[in-house]
């Protein structure tokens, strides 16, 4: 009819938000199943080992990172044990050498200027203008000065002689200098002094760099610690040669005792070093992700490894030139166990 407006019933407010609820439950459905369809695609058989496929992209996006694995060389370990000692004895010995250097600097002064007198008394004496007595005064001047300089060429030289007795060549020459610049790392904290014996039935690697240790005792929780050189005295309680370390390890304080484990010399092995970023576990057993192919990857389960202080040495199951995932192994098996899981609607 002319003249009337055709009305849309209105929907009630429930009915509205029924309608939005279920719309929403069938979308959500459907992601889940898309979802499920890309695992089960990700996830696949090849000849008869779970692999799993990644674009390149997926790759980048979930920041796999990969390196090659490297030939490497490790020695079988030994224990030993050590403590965390004090710097303090050789900051006494760099306060005692600035003293002998204080006064070696002033006898030399004088000794100078005794040579310099002489020098003029003698030119004075020789034209007449002085008399004999005042150059022989000048003279036994000169002698007591000379005797304070070769005083204090002695002390440093005893001073010298004690520091190699107790701490060697290298950390003496890290104390008896007018700076001391190698202590001041163990002065502000961030290096501690360690004192290692090696037992006597044990030799370590000729190319001896550095160590584990730990104040735990757990070789898992140890960090490195770096040579500084042998010592020229071992620990009363230990039969064997003393090394010189030096940690930056948080957990080891001056006091502690220490475990060390060193390189055994001639038990060397051959194998690759993997970091310990690309280990990743399931059930207690520890596994890594090789890369295959470019889009592929495969889980090896690891057994046999050695902790060091670049991650873990395995002398099997790997090999140089093998791509490793370093980063996102973790998340690999989680996408290969997600796609393990039987699909409820196929049963």
């Amino acid at each position: 009819m002319a003249g009337l407006t055709h009305l849309t019933p209105k929907p009630k407010p429930g009915l509205t938000l029924l309608i939005i609820t279920l719309l929403c439950l069938n979308s959500t459905h459907a992601d889940d199943d898309d979802d499920d369809t890309a695992t089960n695609r990700k996830v696949q058989q090849a000849n008869g080992q779970t692999v799993i496929k990644l674009t390149e992209k997926t790759q980048q996006l979930s920041g796999l990172a990969t390196t090659v694995l490297q030939a490497a060389q490790h020695y079988a370990e030994f224990l030993s044990y050590g403590k965390a000692i004090s710097v303090q004895p050789l900051v006494t010995l760099h306060h005692r050498y600035l003293a002998t250097l204080t006064e070696r600097n002033r006898a030399a002064a004088k000794f100078k200027q005794a040579e310099q007198s002489i020098e003029r008394q003698q030119d004075l004496y020789q034209h007449g203008v002085t008399a004999k007595r005042n150059l022989q005064d000048q003279q036994a001047q000169w002698q007591t000065d000379k005797a304070l300089l070769d005083a204090t060429q002695y002390q440093d030289q005893a001073l010298l002689d004690e520091a190699l007795l107790n701490w060697g060549a290298t950390l003496s020459a890290w104390a008896l200098t007018a700076r001391a610049e190698k202590l001041n790392p163990f002065l502000s904290g961030q290096q501690t002094l360690l004192q290692v014996t090696v037992p006597s039935h044990h030799s370590p690697a000729e190319n001896l760099h550095s160590i584990a240790v730990a104040a735990s005792g757990d070789r898992n929780q140890a960090q490195t610690a770096e040579l500084i050189a042998s010592s020229p005295q071992t620990d009363s309680t230990n039969q064997g040669i003393s090394y010189f370390f030096q940690t930056s390890g948080k957990a080891i304080k001056t006091g502690m005792s220490v475990s060390a484990w060193l390189p055994e010399q001639g038990q060397q092995h051959t194998g690759v070093i993997i970091p310990t970023s690309a280990v990743c576990w399931a059930n207690g057993q520890a596994y890594v992700y090789l890369k295959t192919t470019d889009d592929t990857f495969s889980r090896r389960a690891i057994s046999h490894y050695t902790p060091t202080a670049q991650g873990y040495f395995l002398s099997d199951t790997l090999k140089p030139g093998d791509t490793l995932v370093t980063t996102g192994a973790q998340m690999l098996l989680s996408e290969e166990l997600r796609g393990q899981i039987p699909d409820e609607d196929n049963d």
